[in-house]
């Protein structure tokens, strides 16, 4: 722990400074939208969309190395494509004739076949492991500025339409006979959902993301009765799994991406195992 400090610390080494304020700032957004997505039932919407991802990270790099495109940033074709997959998925989900679980998982696997194809074909591409499964080295301070400025546009959102989505989470239908408009607040959660998702790619990963959007949240819906305690404890919940899991990562030189969702996947079944204990007594 103290060599954790120390690094954390060191003026000399920032990359662990960079990872642990870009995993507090998501997990506000993450506590906040996770609490809305597991009341909603709508995480195999939010994994499918999760996985789109590596496309536009993908285009983005093609696009910065081979192109020529400096300015386009891998994060920005992450947030394209994750907002198109959103919405695409949302209208599917909908409107389509088609079978719904059926669609969305083509549109899960050609998002990630896509990427693939991208990242083959670029130069010196990283590996694609760092973007499925995360890495903090590749954290620098102009992703921390665009996590924090995607991290204040999701929850003033999210918050400043906490009725109206309590609505649609909750009763559906008596929110459409109130007048709100429930498909354009569904689709507006899939989007948000899709910028969380961006917001902790680089750090857990592509493939184990959707479970620290969820789990903290599924954690605090067990430990509190009204959504926004529920809120409040899901974000406290994803700060310190978080911080517990790049600490351990650091002291025992392990990835920290699944650091820190084991730490989240152990926090969620004890707290399942002590209510469900707690309710028989």
């Amino acid at each position: 722990m103290v060599e954790f400090l120390e690094a954390l610390l060191d003026p000399d080494v920032p990359l662990v400074r960079y990872a642990l304020v870009a995993g507090l700032l998501a997990s506000v957004a993450f506590g906040v939208v996770g609490c809305y997505v597991v009341t909603r039932r709508i995480s195999y919407i939010a994994a499918a969309v999760s996985h789109c991802v590596l496309g536009g990270i993908g285009a983005g790099l093609y696009l910065q190395t081979v192109v020529g495109f400096a300015w386009c940033d891998p994060l920005y074709g992450a947030v394209a494509a994750a907002l198109l997959a959103a919405i695409a998925i949302g209208l599917i989900s909908l409107y389509a004739r088609q079978r719904e679980d059926t669609v969305i998982s083509a549109i899960w696997t050609i998002g990630m076949a896509v990427g693939l194809l991208f990242l083959y074909k670029t130069p010196g591409y990283a590996e694609p492991m760092v973007y499925l499964f995360g890495d903090i080295l590749y954290l620098t301070k102009h992703d921390l500025w665009l996590i924090a400025g995607l991290d204040v546009l999701i929850v003033v959102l999210a918050l400043g339409l906490y009725n109206k989505f309590l609505a649609i989470c909750f009763d559906e239908e008596f929110a459409r006979l109130r007048g709100v408009r429930a498909e354009a607040l569904y689709i507006l959660l899939l989007c948000l959902t899709a910028l969380c998702v961006v917001l902790m790619v680089r750090v857990v990963g592509i493939v184990m993301v959707i479970a620290l959007l969820t789990l903290p949240a599924a954690m605090a819906g067990q430990l509190t009765r009204q959504l926004w305690q529920m809120m409040i404890a899901a974000v406290l919940l994803c700060m310190v799994f978080v911080t517990a899991g790049l600490a351990l990562s650091f002291i025992l030189d392990l990835p920290t991406g699944p650091v820190i969702v084991s730490l989240a996947a152990v926090g969620y079944l004890l707290a399942a195992l002590a209510n469900r204990l707690w309710r028989r007594a």
